[in-house]
């Protein structure tokens, strides 16, 4: 019959008329031309019913999905099934709206997920294609979205077609969405929880070839319990008890997250198709919820005080006038380095104390005071730029002698010691030091090279003028703007084994196991690191300057606190041996004194 023959059937006679389903939901669908699909066209029946497929059947009659656009069928399905989607705007919006584009996603349920994704990104773009199990080609209505592939035999024709078609789509600038792991998730054993199985490299093999970028999907949720104690008995009872699993998402939340986008950039630090593959398995799972942490709320404070007003610029240089020819490090262009004590330089001093306020409340740093001050200001040194056309300072250092400050009372004279405890064999009781701390550049010269290239010419200045300090050690504030997924992975993976400094508070970041495992068991270098952290954090920010710069020099990263004196701010311990950093940057640093510095015998 047409359809123009059913439009002028009187309506008395269709009520009469039942309708035949286009899409036939029964084991027999799969039955091949062969004895053993004979008996199982035989057994089709008794089987459907004890696995959930006549279920399903007769879900497909009642709710009159036969015949239906692809978009009402899935729409109609997860609402019988009870499904709620959330967190779904939020996520579409991480998608380009034209383009080559890439989604991958774990597969924690084995069907209803391809269902869900294909509809939310079809309603986004129209040219979204789905790779999924054949098994989803019994509902006739949506295979328009699939690109069908067969996980259980990897060396079947249809695969090699498959892959043909999912490189096709995507260098015709489309939509495509992959399942790597290609069956449902399971329980591993060497995860000790369940997830997917090993990722294949198609997403990322496409992405190579086509420069298209990538979008990893978290989706919440797995199985039933009784699900996953079988699948342990017998792996191939997952597939078999995958329909009647749809049934138990009865009023079921699934929640899709996602970081960024994964450009080519981001997957260029990591030299194999294997790293990148365990990158974008890394960034999904990331997007756990169960293992998500966010920082805890600061403490209400009843008001914030307005920053100080600025310093007469006159106090300032009158002080500057007056200080010791040694005292002033170096100049470049109307920048001048200097260096001195609150002793000497009081209103300098409070100045460093009203910018670093300013600079550090941008952060959500900052002391809520009109000064970020303390009284370790009176006994540090304080080493800072000078500009000379605009009368201000632009950044400084809070430098700590420690064998001068511990002699004068021990290691309560040191600003470190309020976030670890330091034993008697950690370097800065073993030898003189200079504790680094409390450095900022003011917001205007933060994105020129050369303000933080002048304060660290100006520490190479000191240093030769004191040759006894080798070593130095600080902290790398990370700052609460950091996502705390981001300050734990820094945390996990510049840490080395160290003895010597506990932290008095600890930060208690998690992380997904399976993040834990990439990182222990791989090599995550500074520009991967950079990757995974920029992936990450919603506006795409890079890890610290200041801790790429320390690890240029060679920093030994010993241990992680929470600074409870700086807005409960993470910071991450380190040591610098200046000797043996990298020849080039000693050069840059030391200037025409490295020579005669390196060669100080004490």
């Amino acid at each position: 019959m047409s359809s123009t023959q059913v439009e002028n059937t009187p309506s008395s006679i269709l009520a009469n008329t039942k309708a035949t389903p286009s899409s036939h939901i029964s084991l027999a669908a799969f039955s091949p031309k062969t004895t053993s699909g004979k008996v199982l066209n035989f057994l089709a029946p008794m089987l459907d019913k004890l696995l959930g497929i006549k279920k399903l059947n007769n879900l497909y009659i009642e709710q009159n999905f036969s015949g239906l656009d692809k978009q009402d069928f899935s729409e109609k399905l997860l609402d019988a099934l009870g499904v709620s989607i959330l967190s779904v705007d939020k996520l579409v919006k991480k998608i380009p709206k034209t383009g080559k584009c890439i989604v991958v996603c774990n597969h924690p349920y084995g069907m209803v997920e391809g269902v869900i994704i294909a509809n939310l990104l079809t309603n986004y773009r129209k040219d979204t294609k789905v790779m999924a199990n054949i098994a989803l080609k019994v509902f006739k209505e949506i295979n328009e979205y699939f690109i069908f592939a067969n996980p259980l035999k990897p060396k079947a024709a249809i695969n090699t077609t498959a892959i043909k078609q999912c490189y096709r789509h995507v260098e015709n600038d489309g939509l495509l969405v992959i399942f790597p792991a290609g069956r449902v998730s399971f329980y591993q054993n060497e995860h000790k929880q369940i997830t997917d199985g090993h990722w294949n490299r198609l997403a990322v093999n496409i992405a190579n070839k086509t420069q298209s970028p990538i979008l990893p999907i978290f989706i919440s949720g797995t199985n039933s319990a009784l699900f996953h104690r079988l699948g342990r008995v017998y792996y191939r009872f997952r597939l078999l008890m995958l329909a009647r699993e749809m049934f138990k998402l009865k009023n079921h939340q699934i929640t899709l997250s996602a970081n960024n986008l994964i450009t080519p950039k981001h997957l260029a630090p990591f030299n194999n198709s294997e790293m990148k593959n365990k990158l974008l398995r890394l960034q999904c799972y990331l997007n756990d919820q169960q293992y998500f942490q966010p920082w805890p709320k600061d403490d209400v404070k009843t008001s914030i005080s307005p920053v100080a007003d600025k310093t007469d610029s006159a106090l300032i240089k009158y002080e500057l006038d007056q200080l010791p020819e040694k005292q002033h490090l170096l100049s470049f262009k109307h920048y001048t380095v200097y260096y001195g004590y609150q002793r000497q330089i009081s209103n300098c001093v409070k100045e460093i104390a009203r910018l670093r306020e300013l600079t550090f409340r941008d952060l959500d740093e900052g002391s809520g005071e009109p000064y970020d001050t303390d009284k370790f200001d009176a006994t540090y040194m304080h080493l800072f730029i000078y500009d000379n056309h605009n009368n201000q300072i632009t950044g400084a250092y809070r430098i700590g002698q420690t064998d001068i400050l511990q002699k004068q009372g021990g290691l309560e004279q040191l600003y470190l010691s309020q976030m670890f405890n330091f034993n008697t064999n950690f370097v800065s009781q073993q030898e003189p030091c200079l504790e680094m701390g409390r450095s900022f550049i003011i917001a205007s010269e933060q994105k020129s090279y050369h303000s933080l290239l002048l304060l660290w010419k100006g520490i190479g200045a000191y240093v030769c003028q004191n040759p006894r300090y080798r070593t130095f050690y600080g902290t790398v504030s990370l700052s609460k703007q950091y996502d705390p997924r981001s300050v734990a992975i820094m945390e996990k993976t510049m840490l080395n084994a160290s003895v010597g400094v506990t932290a008095k508070t600890a930060f208690s970041g998690q992380l997904h196991p399976e993040v834990s495992q990439f990182i222990e068991k791989n090599t995550v270098e500074l520009e991967g690191l950079s990757a995974i952290i920029s992936a990450i954090e919603e506006d795409g920010k890079d890890i610290p300057v200041l801790l790429k710069q320390y690890h240029k020099l060679g920093a030994n990263f010993h241990c992680m606190a929470i600074d409870t004196n700086f807005n409960q701010t993470p910071g991450l311990l380190l040591s610098v041996h200046l000797p043996s950093a990298p020849k080039k940057l000693l050069k840059l640093y030391l200037g025409d004194n490295k020579a005669e510095y390196l060669t100080y015998k004490g």
